[in-house]
């Protein structure tokens, strides 16, 4: 038997990687510390510091084991290659492990090539990218052709100059043919160097040459050659216009942002090459959203840049992470030349890095439509919620409160209605407090369970009028912990309904944390299907409170005296107000003068005056 307690105390005061395993053996979490016999022990202290996640991981533990490393940066590589290797549940997991494409310029050859690959050599070549996609390199390396007549053979030159046929590139005029001698090795090595400019984004130099050629031909009156430098200069120009320009400074840096919901996590990487943008991608991890950002950023430059085949000389993040100096000295040894991890305080960077995060959130917000219209998170969540209360069968309407104020004023409820796990908006109701004059979520949320199940009460003894609260449903949510349920089912009880009520509780961040239930909890990090459905319950309902209190302090705030007159309407009140000037104006008025105003007739002008006489 592995006894932890014991094992505890044998782990030495030294840098390395330590292995939690399950029950069965399987690696479910790899971790690095500067001291193993620190770091590991925290673990097993009290659980109260601990996120859910790390509880959830900790109750799972049946043994670990741990390797002793020399240096930080050591454990930090055995680390990722352990975590690549294992995929451990526990662990943040970038599972989009591809190599990017990039595009490479055979410099180190005699008559140099133009080619994709996905690996970055040191062997003289140049490399430009990464690229987000191979449609990105395939489409850069086609404009390329278009501009240059490059040769696109692998024939091994000077060698085989002379030996072979010339191709059709050559005879439709789009290859130099240095195959057949026609072109010295240097004359076609600085086309090759232009090429390379124009891959860095330095467009100027290639425009002006072809708006030069362009006009000695116009002058030559070769008015087909003048149009094909037309196009190339086209060309050229929608791709600069399209690689949006974010440095002076010409610098290889990668920036990178985050987002984070109840549920998910995103992080977007911009590839910024010669202080142009060109590429961007954008990782989602599942069930991160809770997780401290720090702890996820550091996990996911380690992952991401242990796969990468280029690591420029800057990193840009949004915020300090606690082993920066560790990772930089590993990217270092990487890449072979000095990389910095960056947080931005002033300046354009700032701009930049809140663009990308910005990006990040609009990744996440459609990755949450697509789940939705896939309707995974609809089915599953409704399963797992049964599930969770033990209930009969699965709830085809819920019903979600919540209580929305700005002090003593405007105090409303909203009640959202999901029908089989979906947004009925036709069954929204909204609530403005009637009896409740003081901030008093508690007493809110007892008003309006009072007056919807009342309303459902007299519809359903044949009151007249139409039957908007005759349906009722399987599970009312209300937004809170146990105090908010007890007051809402002391108002069930009460009026003699048997409803099944829960609350949802939030974290210190106002974000879903747990179903609240028969006196006890449901932690919702651990069960992802029902998080996100209870989240967007949770989130619709608040939306919709939030909407209707600002709604009436609009109201408020530009209401005025005239709304209160019969036959005042916004165009007349508009007119009176262009007229007098002031309100104060319209109250000293007589008769005579307010028939004055256009579309205020003897009726009108009448009742205006004896409002403002009585």
């Amino acid at each position: 038997m592995f006894d932890i307690q014991e094992e505890l105390k044998k782990l030495p005061d030294k840098p390395g990687v330590y292995i939690m395993k399950d029950v069965n053996g399987i690696v479910i979490y790899v971790g690095k510390a500067v001291v193993l016999k620190n770091r590991v022990r925290q673990y097993f202290q009290n659980s109260a510091n601990h996120p859910p996640k790390v509880c959830a991981m900790v109750s799972r533990i049946h043994e670990f084991e741990y390797i002793v490393t020399d240096t930080e940066v050591e454990a930090l590589m055995l680390e990722c290659n352990l975590i690549k290797k294992y995929k451990p549940k526990y662990n943040i997991l970038l599972k989009d492990d591809k190599h990017y494409p990039y595009i490479k310029v055979t410099m180190n050859e005699q008559y140099p090539r133009i080619l994709k690959t996905r690996r970055v050599e040191k062997d003289g070549a140049k490399y430009f990218g990464p690229y987000s996609s191979a449609f990105a390199v395939n489409d850069a390396i086609d404009t390329i052709k278009k501009l240059f007549p490059i040769k696109t053979c692998n024939r091994n030159l000077p060698r085989d100059i002379g030996k072979f046929r010339p191709c059709l590139n050559y005879h439709i005029r789009q290859c130099l043919g240095p195959c057949q001698g026609e072109v010295n090795r240097e004359e076609y090595r600085n086309m090759m160097k232009k090429i390379c400019s124009f891959l860095g984004g330095q467009y100027d130099e290639i425009l002006n040459d072809l708006k030069g050629q362009m006009e000695t031909a116009a002058q030559n009156l070769e008015f087909e050659k003048a149009a094909q430098l037309r196009n190339k200069i086209n060309s050229i120009v929608q791709l600069s216009e399209a690689q949006k320009v974010l440095s002076a400074d010409g610098q290889d840096r990668d920036i990178i942002g985050f987002a984070q919901n109840a549920t998910d996590l995103c992080i977007q990487v911009f590839f910024v090459r010669n202080g142009r943008v060109v590429g961007r991608e954008h990782f989602v991890f599942e069930g991160e959203g809770n997780e401290d950002v720090g702890y996820s950023l550091s996990t996911f430059i380690k992952q991401f840049y242990n796969t990468v085949q280029f690591v420029p000389s800057e990193i840009v993040i949004p915020q300090e992470i606690e082993d920066s100096s560790i990772i930089e000295q590993w990217l270092t040894g990487k890449r072979g030349l000095k990389v910095s991890l960056r947080v931005p305080q002033r300046g354009e960077l700032v701009k930049f890095v809140k663009m990308v995060v910005q990006n990040a959130e609009i990744s996440l917000k459609l990755y949450g439509e697509r789940l939705r219209r896939e309707g995974s998170i609809h089915e599953e969540g409704l399963k797992e919620l049964t599930k969770a209360l033990r209930l009969e069968c699965i709830p085809d309407r819920i019903e979600s409160y919540d209580i929305s104020n700005t002090g003593s004023s405007e105090i409303v409820a909203s009640m959202v209605v999901f029908e089989n796990g979906r947004p009925a908006r036709d069954e929204y109701r909204k609530f403005k407090m009637k009896s409740v004059e003081e901030q008093n979520d508690y007493a809110s949320m007892q008003e309006t369970l009072y007056r919807r199940l009342s309303r459902a009460r007299r519809e359903s003894e044949g009151e007249a009028g139409h039957a908007k609260f005759s349906k009722l449903p399987d599970l009312i949510l209300v937004d809170g912990g146990l105090a908010h349920v007890n007051a809402a089912q002391q108002i069930a009880d009460e009026l003699g309904f048997d409803l099944v009520i829960a609350g949802m509780a939030k974290d210190d961040r106002h974000r879903t944390r747990a179903l609240v239930y028969k006196g006890s909890e449901y932690e919702l990090s651990s069960n992802m299907p029902m998080l996100r459905l209870i989240t967007e319950i949770q989130d619709e309902t608040h939306r919709v409170a939030v909407q209707y209190n600002r709604k009436l302090r609009e109201k408020r705030y530009t209401h005025s005296e005239l709304d209160d007159i019969e036959g005042i309407g916004d165009t007349r009140k508009k007119a009176l107000i262009r007229h007098f000037k002031s309100l104060a104006a319209v109250k000293k008025a007589e008769i005579s003068q307010l028939l004055e105003v256009d579309g205020i007739n003897q009726k009108v002008a009448g009742k205006i005056y004896e409002y403002f006489r009585k």
